[in-house]
């Protein structure tokens, strides 16, 4: 009896041992997403310098990494949660949503802010000045209507003015519209689009490229000052299961941020290389330059839409601090 409990003792032992070595065998892979504009700089710099592979030969481990871009935040959200991707990005409110409803079951958590950029609600027509003007008329463009930074970003300045009952009072007018498109919707003037919730580069071409375009509104303006657009963020599960990958990640994103501090003419080719754009260098660069913009993984008033969309009843889940849903590796950071 003694012998055959050895035997299988030693089987376990085998077994356990063979699991452990295809566990590190598995690690190696990430697959990520990001969505358009300079926003995302930060993340053109890391696929164009292979900067996770980079960190990844430092602890001894090939990864393989794989990059697929994708507009609104639902999409992002439904691959990470089907497990088509490992690491997506999107704005604070629809990485803050989908921390609340995997709460206790994928744990879904921030990675690092991708930088503090200002969007701009922009529009042609003439008649508005500000929110309040909008009507059933209007129509305004936003990655993901009614859940993406844009549209929850508008839903808590719009409880402000209109009370917490009519949070959603705009949803009614907005209409789900990549980014681009809706910049050449507004430039061309006579669509049905005649207002755009835009961000980097895309408000700056508007500006520029139709007179009647004018700005109504910033989210700098809802939120108080300077605040993070964009988070990476990932399940419990990739984080927890792949510890050298992920930590090969979280240098790149590091290494990145302080590289387009340190070269911002390089930045911006980059950025034109990387997402194949027409804009010049010159243009590119006066908006890196723009000190509105802040290529820093440092959260900013992030705790703001935790604490204003838990109000509005959108979070379930109230937070204690901007810790609670980023993972430990950034908590070292003088966020908020």
């Amino acid at each position: 009896m003694k012998k055959h409990i050895r035997k299988a003792g030693a089987l376990i032992i085998v077994l356990s041992l063979s699991a452990a070595s295809f566990a590190a065998r598995a690690e190696g892979k990430i697959r990520l997403a990001q969505q358009f504009g300079i926003a995302y700089l930060i993340l053109d710099v890391i696929r164009d310098q292979q900067l996770i592979e980079k960190y990844g030969k430092q602890s001894g481990l090939d990864i393989e990494v794989e990059w697929a871009q994708i507009s609104g935040a639902t999409a992002m959200n439904e691959a990470l949660l089907s497990n088509n991707l490992d690491v997506v990005s999107a704005g604070v409110p629809p990485a803050l949503v989908l921390w609340d409803r995997t709460k206790g079951k994928q744990n879904v958590k921030a990675v690092a802010a991708l930088g503090s950029l200002p969007n701009y609600l922009i529009t042609n027509n003439p008649a508005i000045k500000t929110l309040k003007d909008f009507t059933d008329k209007d129509r305004i463009a936003v990655p993901a209507a009614g859940v993406g930074f844009q549209s929850r970003t508008l839903q808590i300045e719009t409880a402000r003015l209109y009370g917490k009952e009519n949070f959603n009072r705009y949803d009614k007018i907005s209409v789900s519209i990549p980014h681009p498109d809706a910049t050449a919707a507004l430039i061309s003037g006579g669509l049905d689009i005649n207002s755009h919730f835009s961000s980097a580069p895309f408000y700056y071409r508007a500006l520029e490229g139709n007179k009647n375009v004018h700005k109504v509104l910033s989210s700098y303006d809802i939120l108080g000052g300077p605040a993070t657009f964009n988070v990476l963020y990932s399940t419990q599960k990739f984080h927890d299961e792949n510890p050298n990958t992920y930590k090969a990640l979280y240098a790149a994103v590091e290494d990145a941020a302080q590289w387009i501090h340190n070269n911002k003419a390089q930045a911006a080719e980059t950025f034109i290389r990387q997402q194949q754009s027409k804009l010049s260098p010159e243009f590119v660069r006066k908006i890196i330059d723009d000190p509105e913009n802040d290529f820093t993984i440092v959260p900013q008033r992030t705790f703001v839409y935790a604490t204003e969309l838990y109000d509005l009843g959108v979070l379930k889940n109230k937070a204690a601090s901007w810790k609670d849903y980023f993972f430990e590796e950034a908590h070292g950071l003088p966020g908020d």
